[in-house]
């Protein structure tokens, strides 16, 4: 592992994306890096900002680090299957050290903190020196504590609304002191960190909090052992509670990462804030839950969905806050270093502003898969998806931003029209499953989809090519056209598809099992990227599709080692490396995993009970 340590001059240091662990409480998540340090955690929500964050702010950002104070190597990392704890061991001379990191979720109805960190150290072999260095800051402008005092046994840090308390049954902890402690066989060691913004601080005892992390293990058990799946079961699983961590459960809206700012290309300018929903990526989750039988993640992004749509429907705004509130406005945290020198480490996302088609499809497709699974719709939330239906219906025909949120203009993009297809022909569905009587409507839907449908054949479509291509009058090739042979918008073996397939899997290869998601230097922006892994598993589901079933399995196989030991997805790879670039873990990735091994019908089938009022 290639570390640059931080300088004065607040440097970050450099551990490989790929290299981090996850771990979260559905309300907030932490990176671990092989060292124990927690480099990345913003506290009590996702969307903070960080109490640990020199993952792009370097050391003057702060960590949490727990690790050995000897000579060690790292000897495993890993999930214990069906759990969300991270286990790190280290072997050292003659014995092993080994860190078990958790963020307790499972708190309501209980007098327990919204925000339990717990870290564990056991030792075996023989006693093994550990090292433990807590250095918090507060906001982006990453302030020490302004007060630090002792009560109840605990440490406890305060910085402007954010209080933290930290106990541990070992030594006295204080902030930006490194502490050496002898941690002996039999004899763990625990450390609890509570947090509290504007409301009361909970001080938990060590031992509490080791029972409370065994029980919400007991919890994580339980969610996981309803999916059942013939192969790929443990990367099927991992993603499963990837997505399910990425999920702010108070609202139900799922973050697109836990992450601001990491680089699609190291020391490029392309870093931008996931911490935020985005409907469309939210709705592809959404369809992962379905297939699997977990019914209730879906019901609470709809919910979510109606709560945040709420003020500008029937306009599907590109992404919201966790709360259901128009995104942050795009700004430049200065004085950051970024990720490996990659600037600026931005804040908001300025794609709040951009109108995407395609969004209205994803959208639309998960409230027919919830409905084609035999929950019927709520009225209000039927409302609100005939009314996205028909935006789509009155809109189709004017440019949009495309899926990419590329800052270049608005363009008729293909992969765009065939959403907005699939939301008029899902809505035409849904209509007929709950026997509407505004026939009128959903004939009309049927009559833009149809139009539609015309439109993508003759403008979209390349006959010296063979291929649909990116945008009309465009020759370029798009990987999210991916989804074609997935709508139903023409026959999946037909040679249009086909071609279609074979050009974006021959034409955008970034070698190997890895897919550019369009031709490199064609977006606008300075500086190249890596290659777009959900396009990876969106082939590996296309090809299926198309009858390629030998084929689409060995795609897959090669393409699950790629998330290392942990199972965790970034957004993009290195080609030429194998290192994961831009936000990580990234919950779209982990979606269009879940959706691929589907469609090579790993999951066991589900029946389609009789409908019934669910959302």
């Amino acid at each position: 592992m290639e570390c640059l340590e931080s300088s004065s001059t607040g440097t970050a240091r450099r551990v490989p994306i790929g290299d981090y662990g996850l771990i979260g409480d559905t309300r907030s998540a932490a990176l671990v890096a092989p060292d124990g340090s927690i480099d990345w955690w913003c506290v009590p929500r996702f969307d903070d900002p960080p109490l640990f964050g020199r993952l792009v702010g370097g050391d003057d950002a702060g960590w949490f680090s727990i690790g050995p104070g000897e000579d060690a190597q790292v000897a495993r990392r890993a999930y214990q299957p069906d759990r969300v704890t991270l286990e790190t061991t280290w072997g050292v001379n003659g014995g092993e050290l080994e860190l078990a990191d958790s963020l307790v979720a499972e708190v309501d109805g209980r007098f327990l903190p919204g925000t339990l960190l717990v870290r564990r150290l056991v030792a075996r072999g023989r006693a093994v020196r550990a090292r433990i260095h807590l250095a918090p800051r507060f906001g982006y402008d990453r302030r020490p504590p302004s007060r630090t005092a002792r009560r109840a046994g605990a440490l406890v840090c305060e910085g402007g609304d954010l209080a933290v308390a930290v106990t541990s049954d070992g030594p006295r902890l204080e902030v930006d002191h490194p502490i050496d402690v002898e941690v002996h066989p039999g004899r763990p060691m625990t450390v609890a960190l509570t947090a509290a913004r504007r409301s009361a601080l909970i001080i938990v005892p060590p031992p509490v909090a080791a029972a409370e992390v065994a029980r919400d293990e007991t919890g994580w058990r339980a969610w996981a052992a309803g999916i059942s799946v013939t192969s790929h079961r443990e990367a099927m699983v991992r993603s499963l509670l990837t997505l399910r961590l990425l999920t702010y459960s108070p609202s139900g809206a799922p973050v697109a990462a836990p992450t601001t700012s990491l680089p699609e290309r190291l020391g490029g300018e392309r870093n931008w804030d996931y911490r935020y929903a985005w409907p469309r990526d939210a709705s592809i989750g959404v369809a992962a839950f379905l297939a699997v039988g977990k019914l209730r993640e879906a019901r609470a992004f709809l919910a979510w969905l109606l709560h945040a749509s709420r003020l500008v429907r029937p306009r599907l705004s590109v992404l919201f806050t966790l709360d259901g509130r128009p995104g942050p406005p795009e700004a430049e945290l200065g004085g950051w270093p970024g990720y490996a020198g990659s600037r600026p480490v931005r804040i908001g996302n300025g794609a709040i502003g951009q109108h995407q088609l395609d969004g209205y499809g994803w959208v639309v497709d998960a409230a027919w898969l919830l409905t084609d699974a035999g929950h019927r719709l709520y009225g209000e939330t039927w409302r609100a998806v005939a009314g996205f239906a028909d935006r789509v219906a009155a809109t189709w025909t004017e440019p949009d931003a495309g899926i990419w949120e590329v800052r270049a203009p608005p363009a008729h993009h293909v992969h765009s029209k065939l959403m907005a297809w699939l939301a008029l022909d899902r809505a035409t569905r849904i209509a007929a499953a709950r026997g509407d009587r505004r026939r009128r409507r959903s004939q009309g839907w049927a009559r833009a989809r149809d139009a539609l449908a015309d439109d993508i054949r003759r403008r979209g479509f390349d006959p010296a090519q063979g291929t649909y291509t990116a945008a009309y009058g465009s020759t370029e090739l798009d990987a999210a056209v991916l989804v074609l042979p997935l709508l139903g918008i023409e026959p999946a073996e037909s040679a249009r598809v086909v071609g279609t397939v074979d050009a974006i899997r021959r034409q955008l290869s970034a070698g190997g099992p890895l897919l550019y998601r369009y031709p490199p230097g064609t977006d606008g922006l300075a500086g190249g990227e890596g290659a777009f892994l959900p396009c990876s598993f969106w082939l590996v589901q296309a090809l299926a599709r198309t009858g390629r079933r030998d084929e689409a399995e060995a795609l897959l196989d090669e393409l699950i080692p790629l998330g290392g030991p942990l199972g965790l997805f970034g957004e993009e790879m290195d080609p030429a490396t194998g290192d994961h670039l831009g936000n990580y873990p990234q919950a779209l990735t982990h979606a269009a995993l879940v959706q691929a091994v589907l469609a090579l019908g790993e999951a066991t089938p589900r029946s389609k009970p009789e409908l019934r009022q669910s959302c």
